[in-house]
């Protein structure tokens, strides 16, 4: 039995040693995904962003260097994962057929809701998604819909792809559409840097409520039950203490700020 012990205790630090041995995590995401993440106008190989913020305090409090990285558009971040180049998503949509090169972090990070937007004083009834039915509506080409709303709207909705959020809400203003399918904060963000705050209406029943999450590759030389309990915890503690919203609010005045600069403006 004494012997069992000894042996057991010459193991602990190596054990020690396994759980603390990521020293830095390198991460990416969506390039354009505001205000949760985007491309780093003053420093184009970074991100920033709400979910970027929020990384990087977990990493902090958990003595974790982390670093975010720019690696080209939304599936080419998906395949730097993927292949453990760079250790997890900032930003991943749940996805089941991911689920073999993934692990996502529970809870998510964010909830990004998707409202009907439509001109001030439109005729246009909106409750329930079956209003929609028969109106002509748009959405940014780069918006993440949740994969079933997407499959629902394609089949039933009909929806126009813009190649832009302000592309979108300038066909709203034109009488080309009656409604656009818009992120609450990037429809906040966009139609205000367009001065459109008084003529355009976000109705407050949510078609769409994708969340966002954290993400560690199989292949990431980090990913260990440490680390996935630790960024779980973390995750949990944050709501509590009132994080989120406050970052991504700060996030949301860091964008519109940015937008009023059209020359160099990150798009959605």
């Amino acid at each position: 039995m004494g012997a069992w012990i000894l042996v057991i205790m010459a193991a602990l630090p190596s054990l020690a040693t396994a759980a603390g041995k990521c020293e830095r995590l390198v991460a990416t995401g969506s390039p354009d995904a505001q205000p949760f993440s985007w491309r780093d106008p003053d420093d184009p190989q970074h991100l920033i962003g709400a979910n970027v913020d929020q990384l990087k305090r977990i990493g902090e409090e958990l003595g974790i260097q982390v670093e975010v990285l720019y690696s080209g558009k939304r599936a080419q971040a998906l395949d730097e994962v993927r292949s453990g180049r760079m250790d997890l998503l900032v930003d991943a949509p749940m996805a089941f057929d991911e689920l073999e090169t993934l692990d996502y972090i529970h809870p998510r990070l964010a909830l990004n809701d998707y409202l009907v937007w439509t001109r001030a004083g439109s005729s246009m009834v909106y409750h329930t998604v079956g209003d929609l039915h028969g109106h002509a509506g748009t959405v940014s080409a780069r918006a993440r819909l949740g994969a079933s709303f997407k499959r629902f709207a394609d089949e039933n909705l009909g929806l126009v792809p813009a190649d832009s959020l302000t592309a979108a809400f300038q066909q709203l203003m034109l009488g080309k559409v009656e409604y656009v399918v818009a992120g609450r904060y990037a429809g906040q963000a966009v139609s205000q840097a367009l001065g459109l705050g008084n003529d355009v209406v976000a109705h407050e029943t949510p078609l769409d409520r994708p969340g966002l999450y954290l993400a560690l590759s199989h292949n990431s030389a980090c990913n260990d039950p440490w680390l996935r309990g630790q960024l779980a915890k973390k995750m949990t503690e944050l709501p509590a203490a009132g994080q989120p919203e406050a970052v991504l609010q700060r996030n949301v005045e860091r964008w519109k700020a940015r937008l009023k600069q059209p020359l160099s403006a990150p798009e959605q």
